[in-house]
């Protein structure tokens, strides 16, 4: 994936790089605040070259990597992983989150609380009279 371009729109660039599914889900991102360049915030039309620094938050995920190739095309995730470098402690840190996420409990509610089930509201219309 050999670049003759040497810059390329942000937007367009996560997306390459497959941090979002879409262009539009990465411009939103953009817009929204969680992206930023260079240490500044960012826009959609901003022009990413090699060595330049991205920091993103997706969820309670973060990443801080450096940009090693502007691509030529959107290609598959394999190709999509040698255009940047994360540093260490981005991925430590994502990995602990990660673990984190994984070993809370996950919610259950016992049966009768919560909404009634469909069982429940004919049993319930039953006694109204419907």
């Amino acid at each position: 994936m050999n670049s003759s371009q040497e810059t390329l729109r942000l937007d367009k660039w996560l997306w390459c790089a497959r941090f979002y599914k879409t262009r539009r889900l990465s411009t939103e991102a953009i817009n929204g605040g969680h992206v930023r360049l260079n240490g500044h915030p960012a826009k959609p039309a901003k022009n990413v070259k090699v060595n330049d620094k991205i920091v993103l938050r997706k969820e309670i995920y973060s990443w801080t990597i450096r940009v090693l190739i502007i691509p030529t095309r959107r290609g598959p995730a394999t190709e999509a992983a040698t255009l940047y470098l994360e540093d260490e402690e981005s991925r430590a840190a994502r990995q602990e989150m990660a673990e984190l996420r994984r070993m809370q409990p996950t919610i259950q509610m016992d049966r009768g609380s919560g909404r009634p089930t469909k069982r429940d509201r004919r049993a319930m219309n039953r006694i109204r009279g419907r």
